[in-house]
């Protein structure tokens, strides 16, 4: 099981696309004047020619409202007034022993910085605890800045990134990402529509579909929050629970904030995205806490990167058991801190329990084993989450700042 990925700008003729005799279906991404207007998975036949009459069926029935809403989205940006010169930004890259895919990644963001519509950009690569020199060796090659962050977690290296961060924007990006070739212009977009927000977050699309469980994934729903933008408040009447389920704004793989903000909310919470114990909640936790600081979120299409996703069934399903245990443990540390909060993140609480709950019924009534594991696995992890991993992990990030000390 195999699918290609492939483009096509609507605005131009469309061409033929010969699948390889292994590919058994298209991950379809679709432009309109080089603006990204949708994306979606079609099954084909192996080698199958996709002609120009099946491609614009696709387009009609997938892309025809992306369509419309990227023509008024650029006269809505033609008419719009000036916000100002845009602010600096750093982008910040934390990672772990993995050279190859940083290097990917620095790539990308040499060449979109060519053309960038932000007057400084710099690069901090923050290198989480490395056992070898490769990560410095690959920063000194693309004229990264370059940190050691000796604490092992991703958010004692988010918070390493903030502190030695020059850009009044601080954009943080996951070493299993690659921009696309808009990512800069997509960030400039979403902050002269909303250059009071406190931070943004982006598309994430897949950087491929080679196998089974990188294609289930994205059949599922991936990261994927859709082609149009939107702004979030603190609360909301179309989502009562709001802002409690964060999640729904964007990706953590794919965020950017005031610096300024989050240096004063006092940074990410190193109790979670520790790594292999809790190795989530870090992204919920931060974006409710700018919600709640009384600043708005901004989810931007156009600020889109393409993710490497996991490559096994067996890492997918941890995944999903990351989700669950990141959700809870975000929710308890955040009934615990603020208690004004308390009956949306309680009525989360049950929500998301019904919701597991639902979604494992209906995974055994319908017999799909698969299935049931992903969502078993989802739901023990939230489990997990809501008896105590706050506090152990804690306890753990207790243990390691003593060490070093």
């Amino acid at each position: 099981m195999k699918y290609r990925l492939a483009e096509i700008e609507l605005s131009n003729p469309l061409e033929p696309i010969r699948l390889e005799p292994d590919e058994t279906g298209i991950g379809l991404a679709a432009r309109w004047n080089d603006r990204l207007v949708g994306f979606c998975m079609v099954e084909c036949a192996l080698g199958e020619l996709i002609g120009i009459d099946r491609l614009r069926a696709i387009a009609d029935e997938h892309f025809a409202f992306g369509i419309l809403n990227a023509k008024v989205a650029a006269e809505l940006d033609t008419h719009a007034p000036l916000a100002g010169p845009l602010p600096s930004l750093t982008v910040a890259i934390c990672t772990k022993d993995r050279a190859v895919r940083l290097g990917r990644l620095l790539d990308s963001l040499v060449a979109v910085k060519a053309n960038s519509p932000f007057a400084h950009v710099d690069i901090l690569v923050v290198d989480n605890a490395p056992s070898d020199e490769t990560t410095r060796e690959a920063a000194a090659r693309y004229g990264a800045d370059y940190y050691r962050e000796p604490k092992v977690g991703l958010n004692f290296a988010r918070n390493s990134a903030i502190n030695n961060a020059r850009g009044a924007l601080i954009a943080y990006l996951d070493d299993d990402v690659v921009v696309d070739r808009g990512w800069l212009h997509g960030l400039a977009a979403a902050w002269r529509a909303a250059p009071g927000a406190g931070g943004f977050t982006g598309l994430v699309l897949p950087f491929r579909l080679d196998t089974e469980a990188q294609i289930l994934f994205e059949e599922r729903g991936g990261f994927g929050r859709g082609f149009l933008r939107r702004e979030f408040r603190s609360s909301s009447l179309r989502m009562p629970l709001h802002p409690v389920g964060a999640g729904i704004i964007g990706a953590g793989c794919n965020m950017a904030f005031d610096t300024a903000l989050v240096r004063s909310l006092g940074g990410f919470d190193d109790a979670l995205d520790t790594g292999a114990p809790l190795p989530g909640g870090g992204d919920l936790d931060i974006c409710y806490r700018v919600l709640r600081s009384g600043r708005s979120m901004v989810y931007e299409p156009q600020y889109a990167v393409r993710h490497e996703h996991r490559e096994t069934i067996a890492q997918l399903r941890r995944q999903y058991w990351t989700w669950g245990l990141g959700m809870m443990a975000f929710l308890v540390k955040s009934w615990r801190h603020d208690p004004a909060c308390r009956p949306k993140q309680s009525a989360m609480v049950r929500w998301w329990v019904g919701d597991q709950l639902k979604a494992l019924g209906k995974a055994i009534v319908a017999r799909e084993a698969r299935d049931i594991r992903f969502a078993w696995a989802e739901f023990s992890g939230g489990i997990q989450g809501l008896l105590g991993e706050y506090d152990r992990s804690l306890r753990r990030v207790a243990t390691i700042r003593n060490a070093q000390s």
